[in-house]
C-alpha cells in the first residue's frame, strides 16, 4: 500500500511559508526556517516548479514564490506534484488464488471488481476530495488563528535578516540554488 511520505509534509509546510512572505525564500531558507533537511527540500521544489505551484526568481535576492494565489493551490496538487499521481492500493487480486480454486478460479470467484479494491478506491477517492477541497490559504488562515500576534513580524523579520545575509555573501546567486550559509 502506498502512502503520502515526509516530502509531502516538507513541501506543504514550506509552501505555507511562502504564502506571506513576500519576498523570494531559497529552499535552503526555508528549511533552515524550519530546521528540516536541505538537500532533501532542495529536491522537492523543482517537483513544485514544474506542477505551476512555485516559480523560480533568480539572483541575489532570488528563490521561490507561489505562482498561484494560496487560495487556488489544493492540497491534492501538491500531494500530486511531489509524489505524483499514484494509487493508495494495489490489488494483488488474490481473490483468484483460493487453494480450493487448483489453480483455475471459477468465474464467480473472479468476475468484476474486487471487493477488496472496491473498498480501497472509495477510500483513496475520499482522501483526494478531502484534499482537494483543502487550499494552502485555508491552512495558512488555521496557523494564522493559531499564532501569537507577533509571530508574523518575528518571521518577516528572520527572512528580511536572511536577505540580508545572502546579499552580503552572494550578489549573483542563482534561484532555488543552495547558500552554503
Amino acid at each position: 500500500m502506498a502512502h503520502i511520505t515526509v516530502g509531502v509534509e516538507y513541501g506543504i509546510h514550506s509552501l505555507l511559508w511562502l504564502v506571506d512572505s513576500g519576498k523570494p525564500l531559497s529552499s535552503r531558507d526555508l528549511a533552515d526556517l524550519q530546521g528540516i533537511s536541505h538537500s532533501f527540500l532542495a529536491k522537492i521544489f523543482p517537483k513544485l516548479e514544474k506542477a505551476g505551484i512555485v516559480r523560480a526568481s533568480e539572483g541575489a535576492r532570488g528563490g521561490y514564490l507561489l505562482a498561484l494565489p494560496p487560495e487556488e493551490i489544493s492540497f491534492l496538487e501538491i500531494v500530486d506534484a511531489i509524489e505524483g499521481r499514484k494509487p493508495l492500493f494495489d490489488c494483488q487480486e488474490i481473490r483468484g488464488r483460493c487453494a480450493l480454486f487448483d489453480q483455475s478460479p471459477p468465474r464467480w470467484a473472479t468476475r468484476g471488481l474486487c471487493s477488496v479494491h472496491a473498498v480501497m478506491l472509495r477510500a483513496e477517492k475520499a482522501m483526494r476530495d478531502t484534499l482537494a477541497g483543502q487550499s494552502l490559504a485555508d491552512l495558512g488562515q488555521a496557523v494564522a488563528e493559531k499564532a501569537p500576534s507577533g509571530f508574523s513580524s518575528d518571521v518577516q523579520a528572520w527572512i528580511g535578516n536572511r536577505l540580508e545575509g545572502r546579499l552580503a555573501k552572494s550578489p549573483t546567486a542563482p534561484a532555488g540554488e543552495e547558500d552554503p550559509s
